[in-house]
């Protein structure tokens, strides 16, 4: 199988190049020629199973093809649960029993382990550029730190992210360096996607993402959605519906890949905070990126969504992908009343984000929708104590990986949201 830029000035290349790449020469996303159909899959037990079955396709002519059972392995060696809620179908998949307690740990860990066995052992180091609004940065960090031929180099909006999340990205030390940008999510992406696109800079300094914008973050993403679908419809012989919290786009096109495969998925619907410049679209707008709004879901605080080009290149038009995807924005005042009913209404405490997927699944339910729904748990709640434990009256403790980062030392340098900055970083620390 070949990979496409979606915005077609590419030629078409390998997964293995598509990978180290990160971001097409043309400035578009990677994305592949097809969506390969699985055959009927049964349910399995373990995850990383799951996901060997939903890579194995993508990776057929790819050097890591007889390596790809152990990078599964060690990428999705954490659970991902389906867990029912307090009424019946309402269920919640939990992604964040990783290191770093967010979804983003199986996809990172996959994408670190794929870059690694690609590596020439004399290659010279890559700096993987990673822009996050606040939980890619730490994924990313934990799945290369101290890896051998690799920098990390963290943007994050400073004064944008929850303490807990800011202590995430600067704890590492090592291989890894975080820089607070003086701007928002989408200036920390902007500046991330020059980089990749400056042809001059890559010639000096190897360069490549880990952002969703990476093929090795979207399809890895996938296998969570094709496991919980495949083990629910195993035990009521119904397809499953999702509800995914986003920002970037990046977990939702993973499950569109997933519903695309063939896999026993049902509907999907997105839930954004107030940065609601996809809902707008989807409901007859003009697509118009607007610029970010800070809000208490601050992992979603996107203004102008990278993956909305894979979205785009896989529709024939805003008329088939507006029937296709709905998506809704729910705002500071609906996630906080979320948070601080959800231990009653659903028997969880949620973080942000996770409520505002709960939010759109009670006004189905509302509506008398009554088929089995599964919110997307994207992120721990410790991670956002600040917020939550005040709406929830109590502690909420934070995981062992989680407790053990928040003990070490942190620190961060600032940046100036100016690529000049940023690219005389990045030849000094080549240099």
């Amino acid at each position: 199988m070949n990979f496409l830029s979606t915005r077609g000035q590419t030629p078409a290349t390998s997964i293995d190049a598509a990978l180290s790449a990160g971001l097409a020469p043309d400035g578009g996303l990677y994305v592949p020629e097809s969506l390969p159909a699985l055959p009927p899959q049964p349910a399995r037990e373990d995850l990383a199973d799951t996901a060997q079955a939903v890579l194995a396709p993508y990776f057929a002519r790819s050097a890591l093809r007889e390596r790809l059972p152990e990078l599964c392995r060690s990428a999705y060696a954490f659970a991902a649960p389906l867990r029912a809620l307090s009424q019946p179908d309402d269920l919640l998949l939990e992604l964040f029993h990783g290191p770093t307690a967010a979804f983003k740990d199986y996809a990172a860990r996959f994408l670190a382990g794929a870059l690694s066995a690609l590596r020439a052992p004399d290659a010279p180091p890559t700096t993987i550029v990673v822009a996050t609004s606040g939980d890619t940065g730490a994924a990313v960090a934990a799945a290369f730190h101290r890896r051998a031929g690799f920098r990390v180099l963290i943007l994050y909006p400073d004064g944008r992210v929850s303490p807990r999340q800011a202590h995430g990205l600067g704890c590492w030390g090592d291989n890894v360096q975080a820089c607070r940008v003086d701007g928002d999510f989408d200036d920390c992406q902007r500046l991330a996607k020059q980089a990749l696109s400056d042809q001059a800079l890559r010639a000096a300094v190897p360069l490549s993402s880990a952002n969703s914008i990476s093929l090795g973050r979207l399809l890895p993403q996938a296998a969570y959605y094709a496991h919980a679908a495949a083990q629910h419809h195993a035990r009521s012989g119904t397809a499953l519906n999702f509800i995914v919290p986003t920002g970037n786009l990046g977990n939702a096109c993973a499950a569109l890949v997933a519903q695309r495969m063939g896999l026993p998925i049902g509907e999907i619907r997105l839930a954004t905070n107030a940065n609601d410049t996809l809902p707008r679209y989807l409901d007859g707008a003009d697509y118009a990126p607007q610029p970010t709004r800070a809000t208490l879901a601050n992992a979603m605080d996107v203004g102008a969504p990278s993956n909305y080009e894979r979205l785009r290149y896989w529709f024939d038009g805003d008329a088939s992908l507006r029937a296709a995807v709905h998506a809704r924005s729910v705002d500071d005042d609906a996630i906080t009343d979320t948070i601080r009913r959800a231990p009653q209404r659903h028997g969880i405490v949620p973080c942000p984000h996770t409520a505002t997927g709960l939010r759109l699944l009670e006004d189905l339910r509302a509506q008398g929708d009554r088929r089995p729904w599964a919110v997307v748990a994207t992120a721990h709640p410790a991670k956002f104590d600040s917020i939550v434990e005040p709406l929830v009256g109590h502690a909420v403790p934070p995981p062992r990986a989680l407790a053990e980062s928040l003990a070490l030392p942190a620190s961060a340098s600032p940046l100036s949201a100016d690529y000049a900055a940023l690219r005389e970083r990045l030849l000094a620390s080549a240099g």
